[in-house]
């Protein structure tokens, strides 16, 4: 019979990986619902020009290498930590998560501010 405090660290653990899905999928949401029309009209005057590759798809990129960085974050929390080869230590991956995601969302909001005044001109 395990003790209440195991249960209790299961039942946390099992609550902060629904929050971390929860808020993965709002992070992954978020820019397409503010953004659909942004990203459709960049993507729409594709062309293979530097310019328009670094300032059109740089936030967009920004926000997805962020998301890629909470990878490993999600693998070794599914790690069993009793295991052989287990090793802790995925801070500096969820920070540069964090940190890619909120320029890019910054970047993605002056790109979108920047499209809303050619559109009104």
């Amino acid at each position: 019979m395990p003790s209440r405090r195991a249960v209790a660290e299961r039942a946390r653990r099992r609550r902060a990986r629904r929050i971390g899905a929860v808020g993965f999928a709002v992070a992954v949401a978020l820019p397409l619902t503010l953004w659909h029309r942004v990203i459709a009209d960049i993507a729409s005057e594709f062309r293979l020009d530097p310019r328009y590759l670094v300032t059109g798809w740089t936030p967009w990129v920004l926000m997805l290498l962020g998301l890629c960085c909470f990878i490993p974050v999600v693998l070794e929390d599914w790690r069993n930590p009793d295991r052989r080869f287990y090793r802790p230590g995925t801070g500096a991956w969820f920070g540069w998560g964090i940190t890619l995601y909120l320029l890019g969302f910054a970047l993605a909001t002056q790109v979108a501010q920047i499209a809303d005044g050619l559109s009104a001109a």
